[in-house]
């Protein structure tokens, strides 16, 4: 059996508005928000007490999604160090095709995004950079020019 499609990324926040607002100002659409609690999602995700409040945000072209979640109870834990560098073990970044990443960039940056290095050039074919989003994940930008 094989599996049938990747269903969506899922990042815990400690500012679920905040995030939302990130993310639509990249381009995302918010395709919901609700409240998860009770056994199943304790049984689920292997915590007691769940309650959390996310919001389901998709790409325009409706083919990716990201799960934000804010943990209510229990309380989310903060990695350490609290912004991991780019070659940390685990989940590294996530990557968004953009039409015009120096407008994308100082767009995101009235949302707090810092860049990581600067926006390069790849050969004759990408303008590429590592941001910094919220909760300290990485979000990465490539603009296709070639």
């Amino acid at each position: 059996m094989t599996i049938q499609r990747m269903d969506n990324v899922g990042i815990v926040v400690d500012d679920l508005d905040a995030a939302v607002a990130f993310f639509t100002e990249l381009g995302m659409e918010l395709d919901g928000k609700g409240q998860i609690e009770g056994r199943w999602a304790d049984r689920t995700v292997g915590l007691d007490g769940v309650r959390s409040d996310i919001a389901m945000m998709r790409t325009p072209d409706g083919h990716s999604k990201l799960e934000l979640a804010k943990y209510h109870t229990p309380a989310a834990s903060g990695a350490e160090p609290k912004n991991p560098p780019p070659n940390t073990l685990g989940l590294h970044r996530v990557m968004f095709a953009v039409d015009d990443i120096d407008d994308t960039v100082a767009r995101l940056r009235a949302h707090g995004a810092e860049l990581l290095g600067e926006v390069a050039q790849y050969e004759s074919v990408f303008r590429l950079c590592y941001l910094r989003g919220p909760a300290g994940i990485i979000v990465a930008l490539a603009e296709q020019i070639g």
